[in-house]
């Protein structure tokens, strides 16, 4: 993954981990092929993923199996409402020294890890959530006035229940903004379901295994790199920027679609998002530009959490997927 060799051989070493990665994963998850894809794009991307699914489908394992996977530290934070910003960031605590002197020392809270598990994200209050707010945005905590800076890489990944919403709060529009996608997890197929229970209810267990040899970080860190390096040729950014116009309700193009249904449509960190998104479909495809079929596969898990509906799409039945499926259709 180093510079110095020619760029078809580094694409071919980003597929060649990313594979090995996938076929690791596999070994503890069944099934999830668009889950697992979608996690490894918002890692490789710099970003951070928000699950979405019912409880008992794979999200917390496929979360802890990425971090053994990737050989990186991993922690997780089961959110309540009773969960304080102290509980995530840490806090001062009163220490005494060997000649008796007391002082004030910082004790890192569990968001010092590079896999943050923010489990039901959606039942701790606004305040607590805002507390993850600053380290998924600037990769640093602040805690009476100082700042620390957070580990790198440094990856959330968090979950929540579409059903139950008693006593939830959801999450605020500009939370969900840093998100850089959002992955609605599936129940298992019929078929997939026989193999798990074959697979949980057995006496074999198998061991998963970190892929990176050497450094971990630089590896991530290098892959990062790379995919910011694929080409984005300006038809298709223009073809973007009209997308992302025909789904803002107060544009000049915006379609009746989007006029009787949206409220409010993507900023310009949701065309971002398409864009990192579809540089890694490029990638994983061993491409180094990329094509208008990467950034249609980019605009639905990078934009569905970034539309707003009215009251007249939840009475007809309207989704964001379907409207973002419109735009992108014209």
């Amino acid at each position: 993954m180093q510079h110095s060799t020619p760029l078809s051989a580094t694409i071919e070493g980003f597929q060649e981990v990313l594979s090995q990665i996938e076929g690791e994963l596999h070994e503890s998850i069944v099934g999830l092929d668009e889950v697992i894809g979608g996690v490894l794009a918002g890692l490789f991307c710099g970003g951070h993923v928000l699950l979405e699914g019912v409880p008992g489908i794979g999200k917390t394992l496929l979360i802890k199996s990425v971090s053994t996977v990737l050989g990186i530290h991993y922690k997780r934070i089961q959110f309540t409402p009773d969960l304080m910003p102290s509980d995530i960031t840490g806090t001062e605590v009163l220490s005494e020294d060997e000649s008796g002197r007391r002082a004030f020392q910082f004790t890192p809270g569990p968001v010092f890890s590079n896999v943050i598990l923010a489990d039901e994200i959606n039942r701790a209050t606004p305040k607590t959530q805002a507390a993850l707010l600053e380290a998924m945005a600037e990769a640093q905590v602040t805690v009476l006035n100082k700042t620390y800076p957070l580990p790198q890489p440094f990856f959330v990944l968090a979950t929540q229940n579409p059903i139950e919403l008693e006593g939830t709060y959801p999450l605020p529009e500009a939370q969900l903004d840093r998100f850089l996608l959002k992955l609605s997890v599936p129940a298992p197929s019929p078929k997939e379901l026989k193999e798990v229970l074959v697979r949980t209810t057995g006496d074999q267990k198998k061991e998963l295994h970190s892929v990176f040899q050497g450094d971990a970080v630089a590896v991530i860190g290098s892959m990062r790199e790379l995919v910011r390096q694929v080409v984005a040729p300006e038809p298709i950014l223009d073809i973007l920027v009209r997308v992302i116009s025909l789904l803002q309700p107060t544009s000049a193009e915006a379609t009746e679609f989007t006029k009787k249904y949206v409220r409010f449509g993507p900023g310009p960190r949701g065309a971002q998002s398409v864009l990192l998104l579809a540089k890694f479909f490029a990638l994983r495809d061993g491409r180094i530009h990329i094509s208008v079929d990467d950034m249609k596969r980019a605009c639905i898990p990078a934009l569905r959490h970034r539309i707003v509906l009215n009251f007249q799409a939840d009475a007809d039945g309207i989704t964001t997927e379907s409207v973002i499926a419109d735009s992108v259709k014209r």
